[in-house]
């Protein structure tokens, strides 16, 4: 995508600055006893694309949201960019979450609403109130809302109703709305769960883009290994809450997919053996 050099046009990039992710022997206890991460300790540096990998129940979304405060953790410390993550009040999270992009399986757009509307949404956090009460954006808001939907070869569908988008479109109109925050991290939890091979591959260049373009921290959960191993730069194995394995995914073989799966491998694990079902 082009950008002007137009000192009054807005520019996605302009503020985007990669931040570092330091945790600290965090564990969490839900209150129902579950345990969901033990003793993790992990340090990603600004602008690493990682992808995290586990069965269901390893630990994976807790991991994505105790890093914006969605889940609080039972011990340890977690930074983020500077900032102690779990010594926050509600104003400091308000403020963190408004530089973290958070991306969801379900997409979590409003349906009714227009694509570009939708977008819009990751402006919220820089909004005058009566602006986001009357839906009366300032024009320098729809622009960078604009540029993220060029950034994933979506801007054509612009204003139409998200309704009437198919999944994979769905999921790269929230990867947009997520951009649009300029955030300095952005966080996918199973972004791809629900879409077919091709539809995945597409998201996940998506978000590899605005990992090597924008240089932004990306922290991305994923069920299948081969879109983990071709996509993220560093491959964090999850089993029962521990970290099992840490490192890239050309290292990480049989065995080690056997230490985090805690078995040998499926075809439900690889996204193109189950597209040959």
């Amino acid at each position: 995508m082009a950008t002007s050099t137009d000192p009054a046009r807005p520019d996605l990039t302009a503020s985007v600055v990669p931040a570092d992710i330091e945790l600290d022997d965090v564990s969490v206890t839900y209150p129902n006893g579950h345990q969901a991460l033990s003793h993790v300790s992990l340090r990603i540096p600004a602008g690493q694309m990682v992808a995290v990998v586990g069965l269901s129940g390893a630990g994976k979304s807790t991991l994505i949201r105790v890093l914006n405060g969605l889940v609080p953790i039972t011990s340890g410390a977690i930074t983020v960019a500077g900032r102690r993550v779990d010594q926050l009040g509600s104003s400091g999270l308000r403020d963190l979450r408004s530089q973290i992009g958070m991306i969801f399986q379900g997409f979590n757009l409003s349906e009714r609403s227009t694509v570009i509307d939708n977008v819009l949404m990751g402006r919220l956090h820089s909004t005058p109130l009566w602006r986001s009460l009357t839906g009366s954006f300032a024009a320098a808001d729809v622009e960078l809302a604009m540029q993220a939907l060029e950034r994933v070869g979506i801007v054509e569908k612009a204003y139409q109703r998200a309704s009437s988008l198919s999944g994979g479109q769905k999921q790269r109109v929230a990867i947009a709305r997520a951009l649009a925050q300029q955030p300095r991290v952005m966080l996918a939890d199973e972004p791809v769960a629900s879409l077919d091979p091709p539809t995945s591959h597409t998201v996940m260049r998506d978000l590899r883009r605005i990992n090597t373009d924008l240089s932004i921290t990306v922290i991305v959960n994923l069920h299948f290994l081969d879109l983990a191993r071709e996509y993220g730069s560093r491959l964090i194995g999850l089993r029962g809450g521990e970290v099992v394995f840490d490192g890239t995914g050309a290292d990480a073989d049989e065995t080690v997919f056997e230490r985090i799966y805690g078995r040998s491998l499926t075809g439900d694990d690889v996204l193109e053996a189950r597209a040959q079902l």
